[in-house]
């Protein structure tokens, strides 16, 4: 019986740690953008706020309306880049979670037609 008891304790204690990990790598989150042209740059952190806007010397002969324009689609692209990496963070989540010797599916291991 204490076998049983210290392997629950190990798998939930693996458990814990693979959730503080993801909840670390959620708050290290940082989706960016640049510009093809290098005029604006920016950051953002996972949940989409901006967190950097660096604008270069370009935008000062760009109309006010293009350069808003712009920097709201490069807060999209960088927002869109951080949705990619909390996905990575979630996946990996969800794979510590699957019970050994089975795939992503939840399938165990083996062709369907091995048994």
């Amino acid at each position: 019986m204490s076998a049983e008891m210290d392997a629950l304790v190990a798998n939930a204690t693996a458990k814990l740690e693979a959730l503080e990990a993801a909840l670390y790598g959620l708050k290290q989150v940082r989706g960016s953008f640049t510009t093809e042209d290098g005029a604006v740059s920016v950051e953002v952190d996972s949940d989409g706020a901006m967190v950097g806007l660096r604008l270069s010397e370009a935008v000062t002969s760009m109309a006010p309306a293009d350069v808003s324009q712009l920097i709201v689609w490069a807060c999209r692209q960088a927002a869109e880049d951080a949705g990619g990496q909390r996905s990575n963070v979630i996946a990996a989540l969800n794979e510590s979670f699957e019970p050994a010797g089975t795939d992503a599916s939840g399938a165990v291991g083996g062709r369907p037609d091995s048994a």
